[in-house]
């Protein structure tokens, strides 16, 4: 039996450690048909584990709420009835939908039930934990919101209001913002060069860049010429394609330069390339012999100066989200 025991729990661990992602994963419907979890590549999901004779079963009204509201525009919620914290989710999935229906006239979909702990958790659940940091599922209506490229961004303990989440999903949900939270630095980039379009694209968006008075005190040069990028490319990442960034040497004008930047970066983002902004080589392309070709490329104004590098490309990696410390911000009332 322990033999068994340790066999299926080994199992379980494979099946979640093959999972790349999300999407690598299926679960049953209420119909006890597999669902591919890729079905909902580039939603917004909320995925939680339900009873329906709970404290917190009266969330079903938020939780529609936020579906009804946020639907429309690529928000799914997927339920997960589980019946491993106090049997407080009795009876059949049909059971189950038919109270959940007829109480709350929930209309996001729920799926079969499942454990979310110990031996049997399903690998799903096993991911979000993996993913989701927290440990161990607490009790019922956990919730753990996934980004529309398929990343944890967010676990709420069954005591955390509805309404925090509805305000931390206006960061994934409006495409700004969602732009905003999406853009990484990258540092690893296919080969294939940028489409000029696009980098005439991200050029407009930056020159729409506020500045002071609007001087526009910026000089853009973007490098398509291959010839040229090989000679600086194991300054710049390796990247395709790079934009460079000049401003007047004598004046104060490295704000504006830099909202510039931001906005290529962000533009970037949107047309689905990846960038990272660099000034460590700086001394390098301004001054290293090899670098010659590069700096004649340019044909910036004499009194201008190289301020940094923006590499741009087709990403060759996904990193990461690094942790952003909230309590920078003090909120003076």
């Amino acid at each position: 039996m322990k033999r068994m025991l340790f066999c299926l729990m080994a199992t379980m661990s494979l099946l979640t450690l093959s999972a790349q992602s999300i999407y690598d994963l299926n679960v049953k419907d209420a119909s006890g048909q597999d669902v591919s979890l890729a079905d909902y590549k580039g939603k917004v999901l909320l995925i939680v584990n339900t009873a329906t004779r709970c404290g917190f079963t009266p969330q079903y009204h938020d939780l529609e709420a936020l579906y009804q509201k946020y639907h429309g525009q690529g928000f799914e919620i997927l339920d997960f009835p589980c019946n491993q914290f106090g049997q407080q989710a009795p009876g059949t999935i049909q059971e189950i939908h038919e109270f959940c229906t007829a109480n709350f006239d929930i209309h996001f979909p729920q799926f079969d039930k499942i454990d979310v702990n110990g031996p049997n958790a399903h690998p799903l659940y096993r991911w979000l934990k993996e993913q989701g940091g927290g440990g161990d599922i607490k009790w019922n209506f956990t919730k753990f919101l996934i980004s529309s490229d398929g990343r944890v961004i967010g676990r709420y303990e069954p005591r955390d209001e509805v309404g925090t989440i509805d305000s931390n999903m206006q960061m994934y949900m409006n495409p700004v913002l969602s732009t905003i939270m999406a853009r990484r630095s990258v540092r690893r980039y296919l080969d294939t060069p940028v489409a000029h379009q696009l980098l005439e694209t991200v050029a407009l968006a930056g020159i729409n860049a506020p500045s002071a008075m609007n001087l526009q005190n910026w000089a853009v040069r973007i490098i398509e010429d291959p010839s040229i990028i090989a000679t600086v490319k194991d300054l710049c990442r390796n990247a395709p394609n790079l934009i460079c960034v000049c401003a007047p040497e004598t004046g104060r004008f490295d704000l504006d330069a830099g909202l510039l930047g931001q906005n290529m970066m962000l533009a970037a983002q949107a047309l689905g390339l990846g960038t990272c902004i660099q000034t460590g080589p700086i001394r390098a392309l301004t001054t290293d012999p090899k670098a010659q070709a590069f700096r004649d490329s340019l044909d910036i104004p004499a009194d201008y100066k190289l301020l940094y590098v923006i590499a741009i490309g087709y990403p060759d990696e996904q990193p990461a989200a690094k942790p952003r410390d909230d309590s920078k911000v003090k909120y003076i009332r």
